[in-house]
């Protein structure tokens, strides 16, 4: 199968290309690049006017398989990723059980060859039991192909269990993507602490309980001498420990997700589970340095936290709703909106954040990139497109936004994946 990419905007951060080119994609590899190539193909897709970009690459998602898949699934998650523009998916290991064994990590990678059209990275987590206590056969799921160690969803409280695993992850050369929340401090809080918790009569969620666990995470990491990925960032603080980080040549990255940086606590509608999300909306102050961190790259990756639950779960007071919110479906969308439209990030930033640098993140050297001989990835995106995000359009299993009826502009046209066509708006 070979497919034909006339006349679109090539933005690809591997080669820089930032201009109107052809592309000739021939089994599941890009072929050529280049202004009015003449080839013969099997299927000819007409760009103009569109954005091609490589395919998608999230860092965060949550596929609730195995033991949740009333929530979403391997099938239902990878077809949500593909209709985002994502052909690479990172799925976290807080499961039920956890993915904590090779032959777990196994059985979401086997499932994935069956009922996905996409590529699924099933991440080990970091303890047995994500219970914090006995580090998990990270060499054993290494070897099964796990591209990172996390025990996303909370923190490793004991720092010593935690340097262990660090210590295990720099031998078997995979970074360690970490979800910064000190428990000690969360103190059933809901929401972030502000005016608005006060308001509500809510207990809140205060930045240090983010900021010290970043803080940590990053000490710890720099003294193993393993690469750190800071999932989530939601902070002022968390832009300024990075930035000083990477000034000091700390090996450390880090991710924003589309609701931290486009909404604050003063957006939520009081009762709406919809806005309860961990780490919490914060404030204007924050979302402005979160967007300054994007800007000047000190966070370089785009990543949703997919965190699909059913309506029930969800239909509940904000106390004991569940956090978390979906993202996969509205990513692009959002990006282009509020960073790329008002001139926040430029395109060829968008294409790294959420493409070349989570390729070169988890070592994936084929992906993020349009260059010949890389495998055929990519995105094509309408950027005029305008409309509304209707959450029943959803193929999500999960419906949980608090985007449902924003106006916005920038629309996934075509997914291809290992040079298919896995996705295209009709």
């Amino acid at each position: 199968m070979s497919i034909l990419i006339k006349q679109g905007h090539v933005v690809d951060p591997d080669t820089k290309l930032d201009e109107v080119s052809d592309i000739f994609i021939e089994e599941d590899k890009i072929k050529e690049v280049g202004k009015n190539l003449k080839v013969r193909a099997d299927a000819v897709i007409d760009a103009k006017g569109l954005i091609v970009m490589p395919g998608l690459i999230d860092l965060h998602v949550h596929l609730r398989d195995p033991g949740l898949t009333y929530k979403e699934d391997i099938a239902s998650g990878s077809a949500a990723a593909a209709k985002g523009g994502f052909t690479t998916i990172v799925a976290m290991p807080n499961t039920k059980p956890p993915i904590d064994t090779p032959d777990k990590v196994s059985y979401v990678h086997v499932k994935a060859q069956h009922f996905s059209a996409i590529h699924v990275l099933q991440t080990g987590s970091v303890t047995m039991g994500m219970k914090g206590e006995t580090v998990s056969d990270i060499e054993g799921m290494a070897k099964e192909g796990i591209p990172a160690i996390t025990e996303d969803g909370k923190s490793v409280m004991n720092t010593g269990v935690y340097r262990d695993a660090m210590k295990l992850a720099k031998k078997c050369n995979i970074p360690v993507l970490a979800h910064c929340e000190d428990i000690n401090l969360v103190q059933g809080g809901c929401m972030n602490e502000d005016n608005m918790s006060k308001e509500w009569q809510l207990p809140g969620i205060t930045n240090a309980v983010e900021d010290v666990i970043v803080a940590r995470d990053i000490m710890l990491a720099h003294e193993v001498g393993v690469p750190l990925h800071l999932c989530h960032c939601s902070t002022k603080s968390c832009y300024t420990m990075v930035k000083a980080a990477k000034e000091a040549g700390i090996q450390v990255t880090a991710e924003v997700c589309p609701h931290h940086f486009t909404l604050t606590s003063d957006d939520m509608v009081k009762g709406d589970t919809n806005y309860k999300m961990n780490p919490p909306l914060r404030t204007k102050e924050d979302l402005e340095y979160l967007r300054l961190g994007l800007k000047e790259d000190v966070f370089e990756v785009i990543s949703t936290d997919h965190a699909p639950h059913s309506e029930a779960e969800k239909n509940t007071d904000m106390k004991h709703a569940p956090f978390g919110i979906v993202g996969l479906e509205t990513s692009v969308a959002l990006t282009m909106t509020e960073l790329v439209k008002p001139g926040v990030i430029t395109l060829m930033q968008m294409a790294e954040k959420m493409s070349g640098n989570p390729a070169k993140i988890i070592h994936q050297d084929t992906k993020g990139s349009l260059a010949p001989g890389k495998d055929a990835d990519l995105v094509l995106i309408d950027p005029a497109a305008s409309y509304e995000i209707d959450p029943k359009t959803f193929v999500s299993k999960g419906r949980n936004t608090p985007f449902g009826g924003k106006k916005v502009t920038g629309r996934v046209q075509y997914t291809i994946c290992g040079g298919r066509v896995v996705y295209q708006f009709v």
